[in-house]
């Protein structure tokens, strides 16, 4: 790449950010879905900083073991200490890494970049866990292995309070599950934590409509009635989905493919979903405005879940970069609409934006 690396570094000029690297990663068949997905957490910069910390602190063990923790904190600490500005890196031995630890990702077939997000994030937990367990002061290694699910813990019947990893201080927010029972109007209230959200999507919709539809009240009665304790029955009830505690960085998922039924397969939905690049999250339990500013997409390209591409939006010291695989671009800001998706349901774009990576600008209470 190295005529690319120079055309995007006097694209750049003076402007070329101090310190900053902006380098394509290779792709060792069909392995965009991981490639997309590295750059989005390369820039997303307090995670990446935390990786950075993480690899000077354990770089040299005397009982070195390698899992896709150390090889991701080596995939970074490679990419920032390069001396070129620009360039390919080949991400072999994390790649490697990923197909020993989970079979799934194995194979050379197209895989999901949603998936394999999920998969990577509370592989880096478990690992964190496991660490932390030689740790006996509590200190700030420590982290709780569900990533997903109740936030409170009994251990022997003592409340045990949930361990935080730095992957859950930038990640995790937490969702309330409220039920309110229509005949004696209790409200139960259910926490859970969420390290992205997945969205429905409609046709000319928004971010901001698909999350007031992610909080809207939803009645159960008839044959989906909720049992009331305080009623000792099933009752018609009232429930809703709020967040509680919004996290650092939002991660939304568009629930790009569905299952249809008569197809009797997924089928990619092309939908326009605009998505701003400042967001307001008002779907809070507070009621209070967390504000949010986009700094990556995952875009899917194609038709289909089982074939296409994946690439990646980044933005970086207010430039906007497109990654795909070893070739790396600037793009202007107002290009990042042309990713939105398709107004009408058959056209030539099938480029569209799938997983959005939001920083918190608000500081947290």
């Amino acid at each position: 790449m190295g005529a690319a690396g120079s055309k995007l570094e006097k694209a750049l000029g003076d402007h070329f950010p101090e310190g900053e690297r902006y380098f394509g990663l290779e792709n060792f068949g069909n392995t965009c879905y991981c490639n997309s997905v590295l750059q989005a957490l390369y820039f997303c910069v307090p995670f990446r900083e935390k990786l950075l910390e993480y690899y000077e602190k354990n770089k040299n063990p005397a009982d070195p073991e390698e899992n896709l923790l150390t090889c991701l904190a080596d995939l970074f600490t490679q990419i920032s200490s390069q001396k070129k500005k620009t360039g390919v890196i080949a991400p072999k031995r994390f790649v490697q890494r990923v197909r020993k630890e989970n079979e799934l990702f194995r194979g050379y077939m197209h895989q999901d970049a949603h998936e394999f997000l999920n998969f990577l994030l509370n592989e880096l937990v478990d690992i964190l866990e496991k660490e932390s367990s030689t740790v006996k002061d509590g200190s700030d290694t420590s982290s709780e292995k569900i990533a997903n699910g109740p936030t409170n813990g009994l251990t022997n019947g003592v409340h045990k309070e949930p361990l935080v990893t730095w992957v859950h201080k930038n990640f995790q927010g937490i969702l309330t599950n409220e039920t309110k029972c229509l005949r004696c109007e209790t409200v139960t209230a259910r926490d859970e934590t969420f390290f992205d959200l997945s969205l429905d999507i409609e046709q000319n919709s928004s971010i901001t409509s698909c999350l007031k539809n992610f909080s809207s009240t939803e009645t159960l009665n008839a044959e989906d009635k909720f049992f009331c304790d305080k009623c000792c029955s099933l009752q018609e009830a009232q429930k809703r989905m709020k967040i509680k505690k919004p996290p650092h960085i939002l991660v939304i998922h568009l629930k790009r493919f569905k299952y249809i039924e008569n197809l009797g397969r997924y089928k990619k939905l092309s939908y326009r979903v605009v998505f701003p690049l400042e967001l307001k999250l008002t779907n809070t339990v507070e009621d209070a405005d967390s504000e949010y500013s986009l700094f990556a997409v995952v875009i899917h390209v194609g038709t289909g879940p089982n074939h296409g591409h994946y690439v990646s939006l980044v933005k970086s010291h207010n430039h906007w970069l497109f990654f795909d695989d070893e070739n790396v671009d600037i793009i202007d800001e107002s290009a990042v609409q042309t990713f939105f998706g398709s107004a009408q349901e058959y056209s030539s774009n099938s480029e569209h934006g799938y997983i959005l990576f939001y920083e918190r600008l608000t500081s947290e209470t």
